[in-house]
């Protein structure tokens, strides 16, 4: 089978590769459809989160407009929390469980389509926060069963939660982010109309945009699956597996797409090729990682933004520090890369070359160089932080950093090597500062 030359089959070990695909509907119009949609799940009433300034766009009355035409019955919550709380994800469950509805719809980014995903788990299987929370910090307890449809519409270029199962939330007692992980969480439906993007601010453009890149390289980059352990049964098969034949072609082309587009978005608003080549991004790039899982970039984000303290992005809201999870992420690639490469210095130069680097003459053993040169390149321009200390942390923070990051095992073991605490203070202390 051509399509698995990268990997080898060991005795003992996964032969099997899982591919969950989410149910899309991309391009220009799609949103007005929706309507259609929720007569064919059967919905009668349903919840429309959102967040306060995404409730005032045309995408929120859209939606609104065309369920209602179809007779359905709208109630609208926008108090969504932009990087979600246990708290927020609390009140928002409380909100669903009260409404009896039949259904959800999420019009935002990441935080909008989580939040509504926990809302839904939460009040179709009540129970203590903590019980789905991913284990160690949670129970980890698996979700019992189907939840109520849920149609995803996205308004930023970024998160792909449109396409996974997971719901991640800041801790607020531990100073951590953390999620929630199940097949079941995924969206019934996504509904992904590209021009949404036009009134995106700069740096959110940026800030999601860097999140696709992270996303397909850490799919990319992720420990294969055949190096799993075989499950006893099908079921137990985890819905992170690690890089597989269909996650690595979605993951090279929003590769290339972030190499020929993220920069162009960021830089120019009316650039609609630019800005809808890294919405389809952010779909590929969701589909694949929502049937790979990401690795130590993220597990690392976690940490980074969890334990903000007074930084405040442009283009974000500003009543309080914030640190958005595609720039939490982002600061830790170039250090990462630089790590993992000596486990596959070849995928390593592809992402390079599909960024866009002029990988002529580069040897196997200057793939994690080049790889995070070109990232850096490309941060620069975008405008991104410098590091994690431009985000305000110095070495006092890095052994705490490095804790909140250890905890995120389900993360951690996606690695394609091997990290401990200390490793993972070697990899904040490296992520300081870039240029």
């Amino acid at each position: 089978m051509s399509c698995c030359h990268h990997y080898e089959f060991m005795d003992g070990h996964e032969h099997v590769f899982a591919v969950d695909p989410s149910a899309i509907r991309f391009g220009q119009g799609a949103l007005a459809e929706i309507g259609h949609d929720a007569l064919e799940l059967g919905l009668k009433r349903v919840a429309v989160f959102t967040d306060r300034v995404v409730a005032k766009l045309d995408a929120v009355a859209t939606v609104c407009s065309a369920l209602r035409a179809a007779g359905i019955d709208v109630v609208v919550y926008d108090e969504v929390r932009v990087e979600p709380t246990d708290q927020s994800f609390k009140d928002a469950s409380r909100f669903a469980s009260e409404g009896n509805f039949d259904g959800f719809v999420s019009v935002g980014g990441g935080s909008v389509i989580d939040t509504c995903k926990a809302a839904n788990l939460y009040s179709t299987y009540p129970a203590k926060f903590l019980t789905y929370v991913n284990a160690p910090i949670g129970d980890g307890q698996a979700v019992p069963g189907a939840l109520k449809p849920h149609i995803a519409c996205p308004t930023t270029s970024g998160t792909g939660s449109e396409c996974t199962g997971i719901a991640v939330f800041d801790l607020l007692e531990q100073h951590v982010k953390t999620g929630i992980a199940s097949r079941r969480l995924r969206p019934t439906l996504a509904l992904i109309d590209p021009d949404v993007t036009a009134t995106l601010p700069a740096n959110v453009v940026a800030a999601s945009g860097f999140d696709v890149l992270s996303h397909a390289l850490e799919s990319y980059t992720a420990r294969p699956y055949t190096q799993r352990k075989k499950p006893e049964n099908a079921g137990l098969r985890p819905m992170s597996q690690g890089s597989n034949p269909w996650s690595d072609v979605g993951c090279r082309e929003a590769l290339r797409s972030c190499g020929e587009y993220l920069v162009r978005a960021v830089k120019d608003s009316g650039d609609t090729e630019a800005r809808h080549g890294m919405m389809f991004a952010a779909t590929l790039a969701g589909i694949a990682f929502g049937n790979s899982g990401v690795h130590l970039p993220h597990g690392m984000a976690y940490s980074v933004a969890g334990m903000i303290r007074d930084y405040q992005p442009d283009g974000y809201p500003k009543e309080e520090p914030i640190c958005p999870h595609g720039i939490s992420v982002v600061v830790d690639v170039p250090s990462v890369v630089r790590f993992t490469a000596p486990a596959l210095p070849a995928r390593h130069l592809e992402v390079a070359k599909l960024l866009g680097a002029d990988v002529t003459g580069a040897s196997e053993e200057d793939a994690g160089e080049v790889l995070a040169e070109s990232i850096i390149r490309m941060m620069r321009d975008a405008e991104m932080p410098n590091g994690i200390g431009a985000l305000g942390y110095g070495e006092g923070d890095i052994a705490s950093l490095a804790e909140g990051a250890f905890a995120q095992q389900r993360l951690l073991t996606n690695s394609p090597i091997a990290v401990n605490e200390e490793d993972l203070q070697g990899l904040y202390r490296s992520a300081a500062t870039y240029w």
